[in-house]
Parts: C-alpha cells; structure tokens; sequence
C-alpha cells in the first residue's frame, strides 16, 4: 500500500491512497484525515485504507490522476526526525574528509542525531541556498515511520514497530558540521529542512527485498542529470532497522509518527558511486590529494528513487533544485 498525503492548502494535507504505478490516488481522509492520525489509530484504520488500496489497484474504484508536484511529505512535520549513520563505508570517508576518526565503537554502537521535524520540504521542493560557503550537500538515505514504540524494546520485535518506509534527502551543510562537532553536542545548523519521498509504503510492497530489517536494492542518485550513485541498500548496512530502533528505545519510548532514518547509503564497490558529495569528494582527495567537486550550487538538482527488480518506482521520486533562499 502506498500512502501520501496531498497539499490541499492545510498545515498537514490530506491523506490519499496511490495506484501502485504512482500515476493515479484515491481520497482516504474520510477514513483518516492525515497520515499522522492514519499511524495513531493504525490498528482501526489499516483494513479499511488496505481494502481501498487492492480497489484502485484493481480499477474497481473511480481515481484522479495524482500529480507529484502537489504532494506534501507524507508526514509535513512529525513529532520526531532520527537518523542514523549505519553504513561503515561512509562513516569512515566523512570522518577522514574533515580530518576526525571513526569511534572507537564504529562497528558496535550505531551512532544516532536528532534532526528538526517540523518543517519537511516537499519532495519537490527547492533546495533554499542561504549561503554558498556552508557546503551544501544532498544524502540519499531510506527511512522507517513507527508506531507507538516502547522503551526497552527488544530486538527480535523491533520490526513490528516498522509501519511505513521512505526515501530521504538529509540535506546537510558540509562546512558548519565541524566547528558544530567542536562543541561536543552534536549538529544543529548544518542539518536543515529534510526532504522526503512523495509516498510512505507498507513493507509489504517491497516483497522479498525487504529482509531482516534491511532494502535489499540500489538506491538511485541522479546529480545534475547523470547517476550519481545506485549503491545497494542492503548488504552493508552495518546496523539493520531492528539494531537502530533497540537503540533508540533503550532509555525512552517513542510516539507513532516517529521517522528513524538509516543514514547515506553506500558501499565500498566504487563503482557504485556514491549518496552524497562529500564521499566523492574524499575519494577524490585519498587519489589526487585534492578535492575535486563542489558542494552544490544555485541551479544544481538532484534526484532520488528506487526501483524493485521489475523496474517500478516504488516510492517515487524526490526532485529538487537548489535555488536562492
């Protein structure tokens, strides 16, 4: 099932089911007026959006054509943004960009930021560039949305909290990140506004790609027209779903609605290319001793997507452009 919610001039928009193909949506607001109620009253509501969604995707029900560019983020703000750094590959590469090294518990303690939740960027939305020398950079990355999540929730049942997965676009200021780091108390400035996919699917409709916590396909990042990167999003995933959401709830609980985020994908096959510029921009400067590409600028776009093994969009695609602020 897809779900999306569509701009209908309100805070929060509207909650409409999208065909499978992306191409067309049914309104779900009489069953629940926003995704956000949709995932607190989940277990009253799912048959019912399910038994709407096998209809459109049969044709037995009456459709309007769905045009991406009037969706919001599926949830346009959201009580909590978490993100994770569970591929190795990057942490390594970013860390030796900026002169740090990896912790001592890089393969053991998944490292984890808070992000601002509040003001989501449409998956169509400009990149504002508020100021060139900050560094901006994109970072493909999937995400899980949860249900209400207890604390001290085990492994084994980690997964029974996953309601929904996205695509990402984690946004990231490169050149604010190490005098923020200095402080010892984490990113602030240098994560902005995150942009999401224009649909939240049901894990059902990634098939047997979804395993063990873990998508067990290429994301797509297309850089100014030409692929950028397609590393594949399972195999190195160092710490799967069910590691990052023990992690989170080993103190406290978490609310549904909560996005936890996997981090950039990458993989250490080069041919792979990469999910953000700054891991090109390492590898560029371990070969030549130089940094090679800018961070983005005004005009810059970038795609994200990714495609099951028949070449469907399953959650369609964020594009955006990098405008003046």
């Amino acid at each position: 099932m897809k779900l999306a919610t569509l701009n209908d001039g309100t805070r929060d928009g509207k909650l409409i089911i999208a065909r499978r193909d992306g191409q067309a949506y049914v309104d779900a607001s009489d069953i629940a007026p926003t995704l956000q109620s949709a995932l607190d009253n989940w277990n009253d509501v799912e048959a019912k959006l399910l038994a709407r969604s096998e209809k459109l995707n049969a044709g037995e029900i009456e459709h309007q054509s769905l045009d991406i560019a009037k969706l919001h983020s599926p949830l346009p703000r959201a009580y909590e943004w978490i993100d994770g750094s569970a591929y190795i590959n990057h942490i390594v590469l970013v860390r030796k960009a900026r002169g740090a090294e990896p912790p001592e518990t890089l393969e053991t303690d998944p490292l984890i930021y808070q992000g601002g939740s509040g003001t989501f960027l449409r998956p169509t939305q400009d990149i504002p560039m508020m100021n060139a020398e900050w560094g901006l950079d994109f970072e493909a990355e999937i995400a899980v949305v949860l249900d209400d999540t207890p604390a001290g929730t085990p492994k084994e049942n980690a997964l029974d909290h996953v309601r929904l997965l996205m695509l990402v676009n984690d946004v990231t200021l490169r050149n604010l990140i190490p005098a923020e780091l200095k402080k010892n108390f984490g990113f602030f400035n240098s994560k902005p506004s995150t942009a999401f996919s224009p649909f939240a699917v049901t894990p059902d409709e990634l098939g047997d790609a979804w395993q063990d916590g873990r998508i067990h396909l290429p994301l797509y990042s297309i850089y100014n027209g030409e692929q950028f990167g397609d590393p594949d999003a399972g195999p190195e995933m160092h710490f799967s779903f069910k590691d990052l959401i023990t992690h989170i709830a080993k103190t406290r609980p978490f609310t549904a609605g909560t996005i936890l985020g996997s981090g950039t994908i990458s993989n250490d096959d080069r041919a792979r290319g990469s999910s953000c510029l700054a891991e090109q921009r390492m590898l560029e400067k371990i070969d030549t001793g130089e940094f090679v590409t800018p961070f983005m600028s005004e005009g810059d776009t970038i795609e994200i997507y990714m495609l099951d093994k028949d070449g469907n969009n399953i959650f369609g695609t964020i594009s955006q452009k990098v405008a003046k602020a």
